[in-house]
């Protein structure tokens, strides 16, 4: 199943954790602390009647985002101000969980590809709808972990909840390692 389809199926919790799981794993671009967002995923475990209050919370803590024009980053932090406040309104929730999975690739593609749009034969779209061949190594692997984070969840319910955290802390490991090769290179 494409992660177009995943993300239509999905549920109020499923849909909240898709776009938390691909902010979490961009975090090394804010330069947050890997559990900025611990309180939005326990809210989650929970019954999510917590979300609203720790999205603020989470937002006030979190650097406002670069001024200096850095495309990556500055992607991340609009995921992040973008995420609706309540986690019952399901159709916000699934607008929102689908433009974070869409920001989410063309953040991988950036680092991929510094400085540069996207180019190629399908367009991130279609990445998203099943077509991946000619995708580079590092948006193959953030398709591949959005994917699993979405059959988790819709296969275990809340107990997918653990497995999805866990996901998106190895590719934020993965996001920031990137980012320091980058900037070892830059200098």
């Amino acid at each position: 199943m494409s992660l177009v389809e995943l993300v239509a199926r999905a549920d109020a919790r499923g849909l909240a954790a898709s776009g938390l799981a691909c902010v979490d794993r961009c975090l090394p671009l804010l330069g947050a602390d890997d559990d900025a967002l611990r309180p939005l995923w326990a809210s989650l475990t929970a019954d999510g009647a917590e979300w609203g209050t720790q999205l603020a919370a989470v937002r006030a803590v979190l650097p406002p985002g670069p001024a200096d024009g850095d495309e990556p980053a500055v992607l991340v932090r609009r995921m992040l101000d973008a995420a609706p406040a309540t986690h019952s309104d399901e159709e916000a929730l699934r607008a929102w969980a689908d433009d974070c999975s869409s920001t989410a690739l063309q953040v991988h593609h950036l680092l991929d590809h510094p400085g540069r749009s996207y180019e190629g034969p399908h367009t991130l779209a279609d990445r998203r709808a099943g077509r991946t061949d000619g995708t580079t190594p590092l948006v193959e692997a953030e398709l591949r972990r959005q994917t699993t984070i979405l059959e988790l969840l819709a296969g275990h319910g809340p107990v997918g909840l653990r497995q999805a955290v866990e996901i998106s802390a190895e590719g934020r490991r993965v996001l920031r390692a990137v980012v320091s090769r980058q900037a070892r290179g830059a200098v």
